[in-house]
């Protein structure tokens, strides 16, 4: 075996290498071959710490390995371009060792933090994926908490705020802190074709119409109850709920394609398609559906597809029925209306 040093050793004396030559071969292109400092030493099996089952964690965790507040500090200052935006921030690699420990690289895990701060968890998240290839993912838990410009341990991050052009609170540091690690990470590691990207989410009542009828105008409460979805919710915020409903992942990839000017989305590589225009009158129905079914052949996806629309955009019945009836004879069975 030649060593990345240029000298060629053998096995003990005696003896043969523990492993086969395909086995090394795909341990040493994932790095994960140790040759010694100067790479001249006898080969050696990296394992990780997430590897070592049964092995006690050390409860005690030195600043060398970990960091401490003062590297928090001059990190958070160095990417956010501004000194003492955030008071108590922890090191990246105190949260990089956690990650290392308690996930796996490439089973999806997810690491959650309820408070996430300036977002150093999924800071850490996405080093370590740049680090060793991995796909984990994070959720971010952060309370829009307002900083005050008249308190003197809050001025400089409502400032800081105010300069971004956003408002004063600590969710706002927190993804200014997201991309910008983001960014410096896809910069340091170029090869790295991970997903530095995040969605954000905040907690609301639900986009469709609660039944709560006018005794005293029992006729316009009906009329009003015609549209389901709630007059001040977006497209967007109607999709999201229906992933929670449908029980998918909040991150599947989403597309978007107008048929006959109707905006049309697919979640999910098709597994979820949704069209929620406001209206769609009779001779907008055969062209929409047949659009929807050759996308959906060419997205093809494994398993049986939902089909979502407005249940108000309809003319009448009628149009409603048809759409139906044209995709269920082209194999798209699960339609409904919201």
């Amino acid at each position: 075996m030649r060593l990345p040093s240029g000298r060629t050793i053998g096995p003990p004396e005696g003896r043969s290498w523990g492993l086969a030559e395909k086995t090394f071969n795909d341990l040493r292109a994932d790095n994960r071959i140790w040759f010694g400092k100067d790479g001249d030493s006898t080969p050696r099996i990296k394992k990780f710490l997430n590897e070592s089952d049964g092995q006690v964690v050390p409860s005690f965790w030195d600043m060398t390995d970990v960091g401490s507040n003062d590297e928090a500090k001059k990190e958070v200052n160095e990417l956010m371009g501004q000194s003492d935006v955030f008071d108590t921030p922890k090191p990246v690699r105190l949260i990089n060792r956690m990650v290392e420990i308690a996930t796996k690289k490439d089973t999806f895990d997810i690491v959650m933090d309820f408070f996430a701060g300036l977002g150093t968890t999924g800071d850490s998240v996405m080093v370590q994926n740049a680090n060793d290839g991995g796909n984990r993912r994070y959720i971010l838990v952060q309370l829009p908490e307002p900083l005050d410009p008249e308190n003197k341990d809050q001025k400089l991050a409502a400032n800081y705020c105010d300069k971004l052009g956003k408002p004063r609170n600590i969710a706002e540091l927190t993804k200014e802190r997201l991309r910008r690690a983001g960014k410096k990470i896809r910069e340091e590691n170029p090869m790295f074709a991970g997903d530095i990207g995040f969605r954000v989410f905040k907690l609301d009542t639900t986009n469709i119409r609660a039944w709560e009828p006018d005794r005293g105008n029992l006729s316009q409460t009906l009329l009003d109850s015609v549209e389901h979805l709630k007059a001040d919710r977006s497209e967007a915020d109607a999709l999201y709920e229906l992933l929670l409903k449908l029980g998918l992942d909040l991150c599947v990839p989403m597309e978007q394609k107008t048929i006959v000017g109707k905006t049309v989305h697919s979640i999910g590589a098709g597994t979820l398609i949704v069209c929620l225009a406001p209206q769609i009158s009779r001779e907008e129905v055969e062209p929409l559906a047949l659009g929807i079914v050759e996308w959906h052949k060419v997205m093809a996806p494994a398993g049986e597809s939902t089909m979502v629309f407005r249940d108000g955009a309809f003319a009448d019945d009628v149009a409603k029925t048809n759409i139906a009836a044209i995709l269920q004879q082209n194999g798209l069975e699960n339609v409904r209306s919201l």
